[in-house]
């Protein structure tokens, strides 16, 4: 049976933050209040989404220092951390894609050769530039329009209504469509983190001698590019697409592969 330690503390931290978040707009708490787009962590500390100041910036529109502030403490936090930490630790729509791509395995829908032949992955960064563009042309940040994570969290404070159906688009599109399609493929914002996290510390390391290549960790890795290693050599996932998610860690039974910290110095 394989380990689910990391899921349970994924699961715990974003169902957390949406519960702080919620406390916030209902009983006034003042521990974390805002969006994922901008937030204030104990009433004095400012957070901001570094990509959503990027678009705010494009359109032209003069940021406030604590925006500023907070967006240049969550970008150093994640270069430390791990980028895309935040899409599998913190970003709510990671349970729904989570759910829809577990559904997906039990029910055998995986293609991969389809997959990429008609979406590739770095199709999200040229969203991501184009949501700068959009944003500088139409001078509202294009992306916190439509992005699914605003409406999630909105959903789930204030009820869903229409904005029910982009997530159950985004599921459908997950668990029919194109396996981690969204956040592997379309997200600009896991473009924006896997850009910060490429110095990230904290490491997914590889042991090459443990591996009995059971390939277990690629089959329920989101990002399964970044596990080249495996069974080949002993070295660490430097890919700033990496989500830091530890699903590999939970389901190999090897004892294979762990996080570590890491060391700049080591080829």
């Amino acid at each position: 049976m394989n380990n689910i330690k990391y899921l349970l503390l994924r699961r715990a931290t974003q169902i957390g933050l949406l519960v702080l978040y919620f406390g916030a707009n209902a009983y006034g708490w003042n521990i974390l209040a805002g969006t994922f787009g901008s937030s204030l962590l104990f009433g004095i500390v400012p957070l901001a989404d570094p990509y959503t100041a990027l678009q705010v910036l494009a359109t032209g529109f003069v940021l406030g220092t604590d925006v500023l502030i907070g967006a240049l403490l969550i970008t150093v936090f994640y270069m430390v951390v791990g980028g895309r930490a935040f899409c599998s630790w913190v970003c709510p729509i990671n349970m729904v894609t989570d759910l829809a791509n577990w559904l997906r395995r039990k029910l055998k829908l995986d293609k991969e050769e389809v997959n990429y032949r008609f979406l590739k992955r770095n199709t999200r960064y040229w969203i991501m530039v184009l949501g700068l563009i959009v944003s500088a042309i139409a001078g509202i940040a294009a992306f916190e329009v439509f992005s699914p994570i605003t409406i999630m969290q909105r959903g789930i404070i204030f009820g869903f209504g229409m904005g029910f159906a982009v997530v159950l688009a985004i599921f459908l599109f997950d668990l029919f469509g194109v396996r981690n399609g969204w956040c592997g493929h379309l997200c600009p914002l896991g473009a924006a983190y896997s850009i910060i996290g490429k110095t990230s510390i904290i490491r997914v390391d590889h042991n090459h001698e443990a591996c009995t290549n059971c390939m277990e960790c690629k089959i329920v890795c989101p990002e399964n590019h970044v596990l080249h290693m495996i069974n080949k050599e002993s070295i660490m996932v430097t890919d700033g697409e990496c989500t830091n998610c530890g699903r590999c860690i939970d389901v190999c039974g090897d004892d294979a592969l762990e996080f570590s910290i890491r060391n700049f110095l080591k080829k």
